[in-house]
């Protein structure tokens, strides 16, 4: 990508330069990228250092900020949108400060070396669409039982049976036994019949009774009046709504670890 009109892209600035340019791009709301050596400090709801080391500053016009290091995927330290920022110059470096008044937390990032400084100005409009396979489609429904319905309770998944393996088994608000048999696409009859032999291979071995929901965004043709024969349930849900659970899950688990 090109730099276009106020936009800026320098390899190796010295500390001066790299701070009117960072400044100036986050009084513009633009996006900062910063790569080189830094070390991190952070104080609030508890405190951390990490000591010197190459990393990638990432400060979004939204006020969020991400520190990168060369491996793993999240960031090792991180501010929320919404953050205020202070650039100064000192005999350490450059510090780069982002603050939330009310939780009163501070990161300061302290660059000494900077090899490359990017200051863009991003337009994405586009949306964002979420899909999951089955297998996350099962861990969704583990994770929030009541994508399923109200009071299920899960008991086990991967259950293993004759015909192969049940999804997920678990009890109803009634405290019926219920097998789940879950599809990324419209569930067809083949769905429906493969829930029927989990049906019977566990019946055989219990004399409860037991509930078969079958779970797939849709059903195609013909499934609908198999399963009303069969006395079986269709529960509709989307990959891209496990998806979102999924996300929602990741996101909280990331915000926890670094509380």
């Amino acid at each position: 990508m090109r730099p276009g009109i106020g936009q800026i892209v320098i390899e190796r600035p010295t500390l001066e330069e790299a701070s009117r340019a960072v400044k100036n791009g986050i009084s513009r709301h633009k996006t900062v990228i910063l790569a080189g050596n830094c070390r991190v400090d952070y104080e609030g709801r508890a405190s951390s250092k990490l000591e010197p080391g190459e990393r990638i500053a990432l400060i979004k016009p939204d006020g969020s900020v991400l520190i990168h290091r060369p491996r793993d995927y999240p960031p090792v330290n991180w501010q929320p949108p919404g953050s205020l920022f202070r650039t100064s110059l000192s005999e350490d470096g450059l510090h780069v400060r982002a603050f939330r008044k009310k939780e009163r937390e501070v990161l300061d990032v302290t660059f000494n070396e900077i090899s490359l400084l990017a200051v863009l100005d991003l337009k994405d409009a586009g949306d964002f669409y979420l899909y999951a396979s089955e297998k996350d489609m099962q861990e969704a429904i583990l994770v929030e039982p009541s994508l399923l319905e109200a009071g299920f309770k899960p008991i086990t998944s991967e259950r293993p049976v004759d015909p192969g393996f049940i999804d997920i088994i678990g009890v109803d608000r009634d405290n019926v036994l219920t097998i789940v048999e879950i599809k990324r696409k419209p569930a067809t009859k083949d769905a429906v019949l493969q829930l029927q032999k989990y049906m019977d291979a566990y019946a055989s071995d219990s004399s409860r009774k037991v509930r078969g929901i079958l779970v797939a965004p849709e059903l195609a043709r013909g499934a609908q009046k198999m399963l009303a024969t069969l006395g079986l349930e269709f529960k509709p849900l989307s990959p891209q709504r496990c998806a979102e659970v999924l996300k929602r899950k990741r996101e909280k688990s990331l915000t926890d670890f670094f509380k």
